[in-house]
């Protein structure tokens, strides 16, 4: 009997049906669940990182700035929101890499089913890991004494954006996690790009105070422009010039490094 029930599966003339698309997504997303559910420390970044950097900045440099820690807070908290998710977005990348150090990746590359589901699937749970960390920031910021002049609806529109956003950044770090030769390399890179875009931005302090070469810069850095989105929405003023960019500049990364991307992954060897 034992026998029997072992190899019945094994001489099935039909073959099981090809998973779909959908399916194969999200069977890669529910792997990286499990990987957060035995490993709860991969969740420290966006934990603990937006809590340090919305306190320390707050308090350490709000009373410079503005005069007023209550003050800063309400201009600063958007920006720093902004900051941590775009910062994490470099772990997409370095969990791809990992994947192509251990083998996994070859053995996933021999699959009969969908190959962007491999991509997809982690890209969907990093969505929630993005979420995560504005909820935590969010909720941290009301209990500090932050409030958002539009309300909850605004806060919950700046958060899709800058989801969006980072969703769309992430395809830059799959690409380097599939072409850099070592998790070590991907991290420099990654704080090497990172650290300008969102230092030199309009995250901390109103680019008209700058010297007029660096608002130059400041004022054409993509994380400027969701910085003042994110604000504009949540304060309740109008920006629609600045979302309309940030739509182009996210479909543009999309179109560029997720096909990008799509064919390193097909033709890595």
């Amino acid at each position: 009997m034992e026998n029997n029930s072992l190899e019945k599966p094994l001489i099935l003339e039909e073959r099981p049906p090809k998973t779909t698309p959908v399916n194969a997504a999200l069977t890669f997303a529910w792997r990286a669940l499990l990987r957060i559910r035995y490993i709860p420390e991969q969740l420290f970044d966006v934990t603990a990182f937006p809590i340090i950097f919305l306190l320390m900045f707050t308090y350490l440099f709000g009373g410079a700035i503005s005069g007023s820690t209550g003050e800063y807070l309400n201009f600063v908290l958007p920006g720093i929101l902004v900051m941590t998710v775009s910062m994490i977005t470099m772990y997409t990348g370095l969990d791809l890499n990992k994947d192509i150090e251990k083998g996994v990746f070859d053995r996933f590359r021999s699959l009969p089913i969908w190959q962007p589901a491999v991509l997809v699937g982690a890209l969907l749970v990093d969505v929630v890991r993005y979420s995560l960390a504005s909820t935590i920031m969010i909720t941290l910021g009301y209990i500090l004494g932050f409030r958002a002049e539009a309300g909850f609806i605004g806060v919950i529109l700046a958060v899709l954006v800058i989801l969006f956003f980072s969703f769309s950044l992430s395809w830059v770090w799959t690409i380097l996690g599939i072409i850099v030769r070592s998790e070590k390399a991907l991290m420099a890179i990654s704080m090497m790009l990172l650290f300008p875009l969102t230092f030199l931005s309009s995250v901390f302090v109103d680019p008209s105070t700058m010297p007029n070469w660096l608002q130059r810069f400041v004022e054409i850095n993509p994380i400027t422009f969701v910085v003042d989105a994110s604000r504009g929405l949540i304060h309740g003023y109008d920006v629609t010039s600045e979302l309309l960019t940030i739509t182009y500049i996210s479909l543009g990364l999309i179109a560029v490094f997720g096909t990008l991307t799509m064919y390193f992954f097909r033709n890595k060897e």
